[in-house]
């Protein structure tokens, strides 16, 4: 992953210039610019505005956008209609930044190079309830939710919403922004292969067979439907991730291994979705759909648990593994997403990955990421049919880079 780059912040009109003040450096920043990129090309007077993956959004969220979004899980159009968003796109300053802006209607965004990135117009500055976001998306204030400590907890105690002009596509220039195609470009390239469906797939883990399994039975099944041409978009998550995941460089060529061993890649779009990872559950999954029909999908496959993770504080889940399809099956504003349902695990009777057979329960192994990055780490083999092995390989070599050195010291992970 590209070095975290910080934010500046200076007011547009030279006769009340200040000192530019640099936002502290965190590791979200640049999340938050490439996730909520709405505009995801340059705007010029508003009249080439592209949707990104927080359509119809036009920003950083102003007060009332933010209440909505914690409150009801939509945002209300001025036609009466209502859209899903039901995590909040917003950008933290402190009091220091609060009292720089002054009275100023638009701010200038700058990267780590003094380099202007965007423009944040008719701006809105508001209290950063910070106890009740936290409450409301993760359905706990519990201490040690990974994406809080993060991006939260030590962010300011303001927020700044408005109208967002990107200057220029925020680019990584870590070899895997060719991967990073806008919901724009990913609508061009599938209109470009013909696609008459579109199925994504999300993940943050590394590909096992049971993944393939759903993405290759999906692709069956809407053929067998009459769809002549679907395509498949691969859509790791880019954005942050808790420690103990593997990277996106590393994962990224452990997806290339598994495409080679079983995916059509005439038939499939690996892209890059830059959000950063929350750990919410049900509450996420929605976003994590909702981008995902911005982007041209129509189809949406979720597995067990998704957007899950352990309870920080108690040896338990923090949500239960089926509340996320069912939540997506209620969710307003995703009628039109159609997400099938199926569930894989390795069946011990068959040595393979397979889907799991409620009346056999007991022949069927729930193999978690948390346990594969163990079996890995330690390496230990996965039970046979679980990974292809050159998928696998990358992964115990991820583990390898990080065995400490004689003086002791654990590397960084390199980009794969």
């Amino acid at each position: 992953m590209a070095s975290m780059a910080a934010l500046f912040i200076k007011t547009p009109y030279p006769s009340h210039t200040h000192s530019i003040t640099k936002f502290p450096n965190t590791h979200f920043a640049p999340t938050f610019r490439v996730s909520v990129s709405v505009p995801s090309g340059r705007i010029n007077g508003g009249s080439e505005f592209r949707p990104g993956w927080a359509s119809p959004l036009r920003g950083f969220m102003r007060e009332s956008e933010f209440l909505q979004t914690l409150h009801f899980n939509t945002l209300r159009l001025q036609n009466g209609s209502a859209v899903n968003m039901s995590v909040p796109i917003v950008l933290a300053i402190d009091d220091s930044q609060k009292h720089l802006i002054a009275e100023s209607t638009k701010v200038a965004l700058f990267d780590s190079n003094n380099n202007p990135v965007a423009i944040l117009k008719d701006i809105e500055i508001y209290k950063h309830p910070k106890e009740e976001r936290i409450a409301r998306t993760w359905g706990t204030t519990a201490s040690g939710l990974p994406y809080v400590e993060e991006a939260i907890a030590n962010a300011g105690n303001w927020l700044i919403g408005g109208d967002l002009e990107v200057l220029e596509p925020i680019k990584y220039h870590d070899g895997l922004d060719r991967f990073r195609l806008s919901p724009t470009e990913l609508r061009e390239e599938f209109t470009r292969r013909n696609a008459d469906a579109v199925f994504a797939f999300q993940l943050r883990n590394p590909v096992h067979n049971g993944h393939a399994l759903l993405m290759t039975d999906t692709r069956r099944r809407l053929l067998d439907m009459g769809y002549k041409n679907p395509i498949l978009l691969l859509h790791p998550l880019g954005g942050y991730t808790k420690a103990d995941d593997v990277p996106l460089s590393w994962r990224m060529k452990q997806h290339e291994k598994v495409l080679e061993d079983g995916v059509d890649p005439e038939t499939t779009v690996v892209s890059i979705f830059p959000s950063p990872m929350h750990y919410a559950g049900p509450t996420e999954v929605q976003w994590h759909a909702k981008a995902r029909i911005n982007a041209g999908a129509n189809f949406y496959i979720v597995g067990r648990d998704p957007a899950g993770m352990g309870h920080p504080t108690e040896k338990r889940d923090l949500y239960d593994a089926d509340h996320g399809k069912k939540v997506l099956s209620m969710a307003p504003g995703l009628e039109r997403l159609n997400i099938p349902f199926k569930v894989a695990a390795y069946d011990k009777t068959q040595g393979k990955m397979a889907f799991f057979d409620a009346s056999r329960p007991q022949d069927f192994v729930f193999i978690s990421g948390t346990k594969m990055r163990m079996l890995a780490k330690n390496k230990e083999n996965p039970p046979d049919g679980f990974m292809c092995p050159g998928g696998w390989k990358v992964l115990v070599e991820y583990y390898d880079s990080l065995v400490p050195t004689t003086s002791g010291k654990v590397p960084v992970a390199v980009p794969a």
